[in-house]
């Protein structure tokens, strides 16, 4: 790597270590020379001019912190001599121009997709499992273990396959101790079934804690997230499970549905336990029927779409200090080629917009949009801030570590990913996306409900950009997983999709890398390539009762 150090924007005071730094290194860069007055850490930053106590910290040309004390040229910028600081009295100030990215290359391309009846896609073919309450959640897990072993949906039994081997050794009298665990993992003997129902990517079960018990508030946010999921275009059928006298009844719950979507037509089979003859009885029956669903559910294929059918949800987790460079703009490059092509991209997080506000506000298209945003963003604020917290306490313990010190820097980052198109339009928690183009959906940071989220505003793929490593997925929505560094990528190769560090390096450029991206998105929609998340089995789902989450 010939470039030790990056300026992200002109404006900006400080500079980015790209590889480790040595204190009293002279760091040579356009032209101006810094002699660094600690050791600096890749992916940290350090001062470009002397700064005295409130003096502003700006990165990415943005208001991001103020110094706390007498900071040196060339010295550490850290939680101990700064604190957050942005711009907080944003509004929309000028109409928002924008030219799209060149586009023709894909202009004909399509993805094979799952057609519905209503004209959207999906980009996988599951049946769906919901309990309106978590009474019904060990019922679940029953009739989870029964279809899945033995429809050939079941994550692989190496784990089982482990112990099983540990009670041999045991038995035997060997010491257990001696095992390398690597020996355990062999698959060898490692049989996994064919599925029955090869056209049905899975079958997927929405264990949640709530739908009774908390505030009737609670129950109907929880009943739109429900039908949201219900009317997903990778969902082709549903199973409802229902105790009986829970405050989410199914009444609402079906109603729900309906206002979403007045056109829903797809089959719902409706359970409740305290109607039925017995408890076995109601699951032997919910079983039978959903075996008729599959059957019919099998008889969907996948067909061509075009790619302006795709909605891709753009999500960050585990973040570093290198992806608002890396793997954030390039997921932002895929983001405006998919906007170009009349797709739908869904950027979210609102703890994570806190301080890139007055950039998102000017892309509204509308003033409507932009109040909206705006009242989103504050009246969250302030919930947070009325129980002793706030947006400015968001990064986590591993993003300072690796260099996001301040929210405003973590989410200057963040917002990357949404690249530079115009904003369509802002959602609320579960409002669909009707409009293509690019939309701001009201989120916690929070990378599973941010995800659940996601997926309920319609994502029917998610990029999940990561400097430090989750293996976060989703449900419903196949979730593709990419590193901002190369160090990742090699050593949790089991979780990392595509690998963005060669931005790092120089090796690809921004453009090059989002194409990459917006490619390998066109191959795991066709049903051509599997997410790791999906491999394995990271069926993530936690809904936001609207409570303080950063």
């Amino acid at each position: 790597m010939s470039q030790k150090v990056l300026r992200i924007h002109r404006a900006d005071n400080v500079l980015i270590a790209l590889i480790d730094l040595a204190k009293d290194e002279v760091i040579e860069f356009m032209d101006e020379y810094y002699a660094l007055q600690n050791d600096i850490a890749a992916k940290h930053k350090f001062a470009t001019t002397d700064l005295a106590v409130g003096d502003e910290i700006i990165m990415y040309g943005v208001l991001v912190g103020k110094a706390t004390q007498p900071i040196l040229k060339g010295e550490l910028i850290h939680t101990h001599n700064i604190k957050h600081a942005s711009n907080e009295n944003y509004k929309k100030q000028k109409e928002y121009e924008w030219t799209a990215p060149d586009v023709s290359k894909w202009i004909n391309r399509t993805f094979n997709g799952y057609l519905r009846n209503d004209g959207r896609v999906g980009t996988a073919n599951y049946w769906l499992f919901i309990p309106t309450v978590f009474c019904e959640n060990r019922n679940l897990d029953y009739i989870k273990d029964a279809l899945l072993q033995q429809l050939g949906y079941a994550p692989s039994p190496k784990y089982r396959k482990a112990v099983s081997k540990l009670i041999t050794a045991y038995t035997q009298q060997n010491d257990i101790n001696s095992i390398l665990p690597e020996t355990l993992l062999h698959e060898e003997d490692i049989v996994i079934s064919d599925r029955m129902f090869p056209n049905v990517d899975g079958i997927k079960f929405l264990n949640h804690e709530g739908g009774c018990g908390g505030t009737r508030q609670d129950s109907e946010t929880l009943s739109k997230l429900l039908a949201a999921y219900a009317d997903h275009p990778n969902v082709a059928g549903i199973t409802i499970l229902s105790l009986g006298c829970q405050h989410l009844q199914t009444d609402l719950l079906l109603n729900d549905i309906k206002k979403r979507n007045p056109s829903f037509q797809k089959p719902i089979y409706l359970f409740e336990q305290q109607a039925a003859v017995s408890e076995e009885l109601m699951i032997v029956e919910a079983i039978q029927k959903t075996f008729e669903g599959l059957i019919e559910a099998n008889k969907t294929v996948r067909t061509p779409q075009p790619i302006s059918k795709l909605c891709i949800g753009v999500k960050c987790g585990g973040s570093d200090g290198f992806s608002g460079i890396s793997a954030n703009p390039a997921v932002g490059h895929t983001s405006d080629l998919l906007v170009a092509l009349g797709g739908q991209v869904l950027l979210a997080e609102f703890p994570e917009l806190f301080g890139a506000e007055q950039d998102l506000v000017d892309r509204c298209e509308t003033y409507a949009a932009a109040e909206k945003f705006t009242s989103l963003m504050k009246s969250y604020d302030a919930q947070a801030k009325a129980v002793g917290s706030g947006f400015h306490m968001n990064p986590s313990p591993g993003n300072i570590n690796d260099g996001l010190i301040t929210d405003a820097i973590k989410s200057a980052g963040a917002a990357k990913k949404g690249g530079t198109a115009p904003v369509k339009d802002v959602l609320d928690y579960t409002e669909p996306v009707v409009k293509s183009g690019l939309h701001l959906v009201c989120t916690p940071g929070n990378d599973v409900e941010a995800t659940t989220g996601k997926a309920a505003s319609g994502a029917t793929l998610i990029l999940f950009t990561t400097g430090l490593g989750t293996p976060t997925g989703n449900v419903v929505c196949p979730t593709i997983k990419l590193s901002s560094n190369t160090s990742l990528a090699i050593r949790m190769p089991d979780i990392i999709d595509i690998d963005c560090g060669g931005v790092i390096r120089g090796e690809k450029t921004l453009e090059e890398m989002g194409e990459e991206i917006l490619e390998y998105c066109i191959r795991v929609a066709s049903g051509e390539a599997t997410p790791k998340a999906v491999q394995l089995g990271q069926d993530d789902f936690i809904p936001w009762k609207r409570g303080v989450s950063l």
